[in-house]
């Protein structure tokens, strides 16, 4: 195997997740969030799937729990490593990996109102869709879209092209006839 072959089949553990809307954009983690967790030659301390709770945290072997809520996936794998060299293992290789983002919610004048999982390059457009469409009295200019990040809500210049983001309620008003 060339160096080339070599470098292209560890190039997915060194890719960080980012938030496929905004790709300069680390993507945070908070509750919901499940990681595929790896320790290259230590099943015991690897994991396939692991759901951030309520608190954004996990329980893992050795070190307790784990506060990850708006730590990146690469940050996550940094304390881990740091955790397992404090008298557990020498050279740990840790790879975290984002499997399965945050639902986002939408309410209002759709459909089938509820909690959908996410998906990279979600549009409002589309998650309208996964809500099964508008009802006959819907407004598309009287939503708002509360960001599951923290950041100030969104109410004037959403379009159908908005970008909705994990963790995000969008809510759509009636129209006054």
């Amino acid at each position: 195997m060339n160096a080339r072959m070599l470098g292209l089949l560890f190039l997915p553990w060194l890719l960080p997740a980012t938030f496929a809307a905004d790709p300069g954009t680390q993507y945070k983690l908070a509750a919901g969030d499940v990681l595929r967790i790896t320790v290259f030659g230590e099943r015991d301390l690897s994991f396939e799937k692991i759901r951030l709770n309520d608190a954004g945290m996990f329980s893992y072997p050795f070190l307790g729990d784990i506060a990850a809520k708006g730590f990146t996936p690469n940050q996550v794998e940094k304390i881990i490593v740091d955790g397992l060299k404090q008298g557990y293992l020498v050279d740990p290789k840790v790879s975290v990996n984002l499997i399965v983002y945050r639902s986002f919610y939408i309410n209002g004048e759709v459909q089938k109102p509820g909690s959908y999982p996410f998906e990279p390059g979600l549009t409002l457009e589309k998650a309208i869709a996964l809500g099964g469409g508008l009802t006959e009295r819907a407004s598309i200019k009287r939503v708002t879209i509360v960001r599951g990040d923290g950041s100030p809500p969104l109410t004037d210049k959403v379009t159908r092209s908005t970008a909705i983001a994990p963790g995000d309620t969008i809510s759509i008003a009636q129209g006054f006839f």
